[in-house]
């Protein structure tokens, strides 16, 4: 009896991790289709096609947390593509966007907070410091770079963490500071999968350095 259960354990078990494997491949795999066509949306593509692209965008991204509500990846994903909608589009509906965003993050910082290289704390420093503060929005500088710092402590080389970090100290004046997180930026490696993503943040970061009389 004792070998009988313990058989049906090593199959029930075998039978598990391949499911739960193509389960983590079938997100992997939807995710990075998302991304790629939100770096279409986001740095190609011209301002009023922009906007008619994101509602799509954002479906798409709510249907992937929804098929997967434990894992932190879809709620970052989230994130980004709500926030940087709310940028592309302002309007009355912005700010309920990156409240969206907000939620979001904070969901998947408490999931796994080290996930795509602190994901959720970037998401989180950048919403902070470019959204308007009160009354209007709750931008908050003192918060924005506390979630950036915790980012950086998790994923020091990071290139969204590290670009972002510059882009807040510059507008705060802070060149000299500003300069070295750029750099570092810009030094970052190329993500693999990620090809066309790095490449419009170093779009960004080179903007940013131009700015600075580089």
């Amino acid at each position: 009896m004792r070998i009988a259960v313990a058989i049906l354990l090593t199959l029930t078990v075998a039978t598990l991790v391949p499911r739960a494997g193509a389960r983590a491949d079938d997100m992997a795999r939807a995710l990075a289709a998302l991304r790629h066509d939100w770096v279409k949306v986001y740095y190609r593509m011209p301002e009023g096609q922009q906007i008619a692209a994101f509602p799509a965008l954002t479906a798409r991204a709510d249907s992937i947390v929804a098929l997967y509500p434990d894992a932190a990846e879809p709620l970052i994903v989230k994130a980004v593509i709500l926030a940087t909608y709310a940028e592309v589009n302002g309007g009355l509906d912005a700010l309920s966007r990156v409240e969206a965003a907000r939620d979001a993050a904070l969901q998947a910082a408490k999931i796994d907070d080290k996930e795509d290289d602190a994901g959720a704390y970037t998401a989180l420093g950048v919403l902070y410091y470019k959204v308007p503060g009160w009354p209007i929005g709750f931008g908050n500088n003192r918060k924005a770079k506390a979630y950036l710092d915790r980012a950086l402590a998790i994923a020091p080389a990071a290139i969204d963490a590290n670009y972002f970090m510059g882009d807040f100290l510059l507008e705060q004046g802070d060149k000299r500071q500003a300069r070295a997180f750029l750099e570092k930026a810009r030094a970052a490696p190329v993500r693999p999968g990620r090809e066309d993503e790095d490449a419009g943040r170093r779009e960004k970061i080179a903007a940013d350095l131009a700015k600075l009389g580089e």
